[in-house]
């Protein structure tokens, strides 16, 4: 009976030792998973996406064109984890990724528009952005240039566990392939 007892304690420790320690991650695995739902499309991932297609100007083939183009931009992300320091409730993840560089494609296209403005009119002889959305987005899908970025993620320890603190708008930049250095 006595050996039943102790089995079955070492058992519940292990158990509840184990639960702990998958309930909470690292900072080193939030930032992982954070990347790898980017990598894998996940549906947070996809519903961000979704929303900023919506705030563009662009007709429904040319949001399907940019949801694809980003789908394997970020399908391609690649990263490592470079380093990681925790100091009491925060965490600082040093990231490096690399990403399809878009940046610069943008800005060939905004110097193309603005030396050549009326290969972008209508028939009618005004600006249609239209046409320049559809200029803008054939020139990143042949974008098969990479770049480097280190991202520096700040983290939070909460009830719930790490999180990442809000990103500023150069890393989001960086992680969408837009940052202009």
């Amino acid at each position: 009976m006595k050996k039943i007892l102790i089995v079955s304690l070492c058992v519940l420790l292990l158990v509840g030792c184990g639960n702990t320690k998958l309930s909470e991650k690292t900072p080193k695995e939030v930032v992982e998973q954070y990347l790898k739902n980017y990598q894998t499309l996940d549906d947070e991932v996809m519903t961000q996406l979704d929303e900023v297609i919506k705030k563009e100007d662009y007709t429904d083939q040319q949001k399907n064109d940019y949801l694809e183009l980003m789908k394997r931009h970020y399908q391609n992300l690649k990263y490592e984890i470079k380093d990681d320091m925790i100091d009491g409730d925060k965490a600082l993840v040093t990231t490096s990724i690399e990403v399809y560089d878009y940046s610069k494609e943008l800005q060939n296209a905004d110097e193309y528009l603005e030396k050549n403005p009326a290969e972008f009119n209508n028939a009618s002889g005004e600006y249609d952005i239209t046409l320049f959305n559809n200029y803008r987005l054939d020139k990143l899908k042949k974008v098969d240039t990479t770049v480097k970025y280190t991202i520096d993620f700040s983290l939070s320890k909460t009830s719930k566990g790490w999180v990442i603190d809000e990103l500023s708008d150069t890393d989001e930049s960086k992680i969408h392939g837009t940052y202009v250095y």
